[in-house]
């Protein structure tokens, strides 16, 4: 069993879009925050699967990651 962090960002079009930064290129959408984890997570399958099918070693992720949000001044 292997964890990967999910980043979940708001789409400006209205939904969800969400990336798993420890597999590069591997994306998904949906139209609420579950439906999106719903869908990152065959996105990760799919995305396993086609790293092993190439012979390629699928990676996995070291240490914590730390995700955190400050507001700046930005000034006139």
């Amino acid at each position: 069993m292997k964890e990967y962090t999910v980043i979940i960002y708001q789409a400006e079009e209205g939904g969800y879009w969400a990336k798993v930064p420890a597999l590069q290129g591997c994306y998904s959408q949906g139209e609420t925050i579950d439906e999106t984890m719903n869908n990152i997570k065959e996105a990760i399958e799919s995305h396993i699967v086609a790293l092993k099918e190439d012979g390629q070693d699928v990676p996995t992720e070291r240490g914590q990651v730390i995700s955190s949000r400050i507001a700046i001044s930005v000034g006139k």
